[in-house]
């Protein structure tokens, strides 16, 4: 085209240009082909729905209450970000526009509506659905229809765009969006024009693995948006050694802005919770507006020093970004698209349209589909230079998305250098075309993968406050092809001496502490201390492992040591006391056998048993040699000894004493009544019944060690676990149990037998003897019994000597005692004329 062309062309624009100025609005602009805009551009929106009244909700008439600041809250009543997203579809309309290689001779034409914060997500779209009687049409087949705009860019929040897709992807009207989540199944319309929410969570994944991060806490809003958000996060989690030590969901305001009266004690409860978690990096996925009340109470708990991870729905917001006072909560990581400077945009954004009056037959559409903001460029103004220090990063979607849509119906309209056919364009015709798009737009190579999202990097960014700097300065980037996080730039921690924070799902345990998983994370657990008795190894972190049976621990110790072994020494004192008890008794025994020995034809010793006697005092003196035994390690010999050889001498004692009880009442009870059965218990019957007691205890005896391993066996003394008892078989109580039960049952008949004599003549009355005898090893012995059975320490062992000593001492000194000393001292008593005397007066007294 040569320079008179180019000239022609020109003045053809510029008078286009100025025929247009008055039909053009910030809302509105004629065209061949009109390209839909639904943006947030209001916050607050007052909805007044009644049975008796409808009304569309009106978005300027939001309430006026002021928070915090002025400045903020005007920024949120009238959205900023949103209004620059609009402004940024308008300037790549009148760029292509003016631009002659894109659309020649076709005059491209936008239509804008005000979505109120998905409060009017469904009139606009209606609208755009329908043609000029404002009805869109219900019919089988759309394949031949033409809505009023070809295609739409938005809506510009999280759940606004999956309510518009439902509507669109019925004729098929392509759908650029930016702010949801992509699915093609559902939605075939629907193309991203930034990268994908699972590029996104991956990113934030890969930021905490790069940082050792294994903690993180999850706050999601409450809507569609913060659910399926939090729950990709999970799923990439998974794989991956980061917990999330708790998620709670933060409320969504209502849609006048306004909180219910639950919600500020949701808020303090959230905040509370983030105070005492160990983590320190919180996950926030939640549209911007939910979290100015959110950070108002993190603020006024003065909560400090967490690591915000924003997703990319606040993650550049400049409103939340003008709350100052946030960086004294912590540092502010978000995950975005990348800075694309789009140049002349700045200046366009707050440049004021030159012409206020409406398009011809514009009121009704402006009354219904809120086509107006008065202070949307007052406040934008505020805000311009934080906007454009920060790069055109979201902006740049909904530039490529207009771009898109332009580069698509040139095959369609059959355009060439020069001119393109205006023909009809069909929705579906049009999607089609869009999927096969493939150009570079500043740079960049705009098309569109299998998933419908755009290959765009994504970055990590920081926010800052100083003013000479970009608000929100990339420290990383992220590529979606390669799926990885690279190019990490030193950030400047919000944290003392600037350190890199730690964020933990729990804190390190202690040495000799468990991990006690809490929830479904690994990492998320409790550290309890390992009990005594077992230990913690390196190898296992949530298991204590139980010490061998020769081994012992204290409470959280990390290794075990070896039991103190506990046994009947020489040099304690105990010990010693009893083997002096045993000696004594040895040696008195010894005497009176040697005194009955001399004095074996005397009526006192043949009073006493005669032969008997002797066969009493000699299994006793063995006893008292066996004690011994008891003191030392024990070994099986000695084990052998103790169950076998010295409870036999024993039960020989008690048994020669019962039957000795037995004979006496023989002779005043049955010598007259029967003569020949006293003859036999008079000569025979005490050899048989000792006989018989024996043979019977050697049967418990035996039948116990044959039971039961005579081998010596630990045992851990309950006061003191360290301490490891040894006896000689496991069940040592048990068969002691049973080996004294036959000793307390000959005892008691023992005792039996002396009380019915109690009316025999002075001299043959024992009953108080072998009472005494009987009745202190019944008593001892039922208190040895009842104290093994609480009690399974080392002093089963030194009471069991102890009482068998005495029981022994007992014998001797009760039974035999007072017959030494009539022998000794009243020899006139020792005598046959005696003891004939007292035979006299008894039978005297009788008769």
């Amino acid at each position: 085209m040569g320079a008179q062309g180019r000239v022609v062309c020109s003045l053809i624009f510029l008078l286009r240009a100025l025929a247009e100025l008055a039909e053009n609005s910030e809302f509105y602009l004629l065209g061949d082909y009109l390209l839909g805009g639904l943006f947030t551009l209001h916050a607050s929106v007052k909805g007044i729905v009644h049975l008796n009244y409808l009304q569309v909700p009106k978005c300027k008439e939001g309430v006026s209450s002021v928070r915090l600041e002025v400045m903020v809250w005007a920024g949120y009543k009238m959205k900023v970000l949103g209004y620059s997203l609009m402004q940024a579809a308008r300037f790549a309309v009148e760029e292509i526009s003016n631009d002659i290689s894109l659309l020649p001779s076709v005059l491209l034409g936008y239509e804008m509506a005000d979505t109120c914060h998905m409060s009017n997500n469904v009139h606009p779209v209606l609208y755009f659905l329908s043609q000029d009687d404002y009805f869109p049409p219900i019919q089988e087949d759309y394949s031949h229809y033409v809505p009023r705009v070809v295609a739409i860019t938005g809506p510009d929040n999280s759940e606004s765009p999956m309510t518009v897709a439902h509507f669109l992807s019925l004729s098929l009207l392509p759908q650029g969006s930016y702010g949801a989540i992509n699915d093609q199944l559902r939605f075939p319309a629907e193309l991203r024009t930034a990268p994908g929410v699972h590029h996104q969570m991956e990113a934030t994944v890969q930021l905490m693995l790069h940082f050792r991060w294994n903690g993180i806490l999850v706050l999601p809003s409450s809507d569609d948006y913060g659910h399926g958000n939090s729950q990709l996060l999970s799923e990439r989690l998974a794989h991956h050694d980061i917990c999330i030590a708790f998620q709670e969901t933060l409320p969504m305001p209502q849609p006048d802005q306004t909180m219910t009266q639950q919600e500020p004690e949701r808020l303090e409860a959230i905040v509370g919770k983030l105070q005492q978690s160990v983590a320190c990096a919180v996950a926030v996925f939640s549209p911007d507006l939910a979290l100015f009340d959110f950070f108002r109470e993190v603020l006024r708990q003065n909560f400090t020093g967490a690591v915000w991870i924003a997703s990319e729905s606040w993650a550049i917001d400049p409103v939340l970004h003008h709350l100052t006072q946030l960086q004294r909560t912590g540092t502010f990581l978000g995950i975005t698209t990348q800075s694309v400077p789009i140049p002349g945009f700045s200046e366009f954004r707050v440049r004021r349209s030159q012409v206020s009056r409406p398009a011809l037959n514009r009121s009704r559409l402006g009354a219904t589909c809120n086509q107006e903001c008065d202070t949307c460029m007052n406040t934008t103004e505020s805000f311009n230079t934080s906007l454009t220090l920060s790069g055109e990063r979201v902006v740049y979607s909904v530039y490529s998305a207009v771009y898109t849509v332009v580069h698509a119906p040139q095959n369609l309209l059959g355009c060439n250098q020069t001119s393109c056919h205006k023909e009809v364009v069909y929705p579906w015709q049009l999607l089609l075309e869009i999927w096969k798009v493939n150009f570079t737009l500043l740079g960049h190579q705009i098309f569109f993968n299998e998933q419908g999202d755009l290959s765009l990097h994504l970055e990590v960014i920081q926010w800052q406050w100083h003013l000479s700097q970009n608000p929100f300065q990339s420290i990383a980037s992220y590529q979606q092809s390669k799926w990885q996080l690279k190019d990490i730039c030193d950030i400047s921690w919000h944290t003392p001496n600037s350190t890199i924070p730690v964020s933990m799902c729990s804190k390190d345990c202690q040495p000799g502490q468990k991990k006690k998983p809490a929830g479904i994370h690994p990492c998320c657990f409790e550290c309890i201390d390992c009990l005594s008795g077992t230990f913690l190894n390196a190898t296992g972190e949530f298991d204590c492992q139980p010490c061998p049976s020769y081994e012992w621990s204290h409470r959280k110790d990390t290794s075990c040591f070896k039991r103190q072994l506990a046994f009947l020494e020489w040099h304690v004192a105990p010990t010693i006391t009893v083997v002096v008890l045993a000696a004594l008794g040895f040696l008195s025994t010894l005497a009176i056998l040697i005194i009955f020995w001399r004095k074996f034809q005397t009526p006192m010793v043949r009073l006493a048993g005669g032969p008997v006697c002797f066969l009493l005092r000699t299994p006793q003196l063995m006893a008292y040699m066996v004690v011994p035994v008891y003191v030392g390690l024990p070994m099986v010999s000695t084990c052998l000894c103790l169950q076998a050889f010295f409870t036999l001498c024993f039960t020989i004692c008690i048994s020669c004493i019962t039957v000795r009880s037995f004979q006496i009442i023989c002779i005043f009870k049955m010598a007259r009544r029967l003569p020949r059965a006293y003859g036999f218990f008079r000569y025979h019957g005490p050899y048989v019944f000792v006989a018989f007691i024996t043979v019977l205890k050697t049967v418990i005896v035996g039948s116990s060690i044959l039971a039961v391993t005579t081998n010596p066996t630990a045992r851990t003394d309950p006061d003191d676990p360290k301490i490891t008892t040894l006896s000689c078989n496991p069940s040592y109580h048990r068969g002691l149990l049973i080996n004294t039960s036959l000793d307390l049952l000959v005892s008691v008949l023992g005792f039996g037998f002396a009380y019915i004599g109690k009316e025999l003549p002075t001299n043959y009355y024992e009953a108080k003897f072998i009472t005494f005898c009987m009745t202190f090893y019944f008593t001892s012995s039922v208190f040895l019994c009842a104290f093994m059975s609480v009690y399974e320490g080392a002093l089963v062992t030194i009471l069991d000597l102890l009482v068998t000593v005495l029981h022994l001492l007992g014998i001797t000194l009760g039974y035999f005692g007072p017959k030494c000393y009539m022998i000794l001292f009243y020899l006139e008593r020792n005598t046959p004329a005696y003891f004939n005397s007292m035979i006299q007066g008894y039978t005297m007294g009788r008769n």
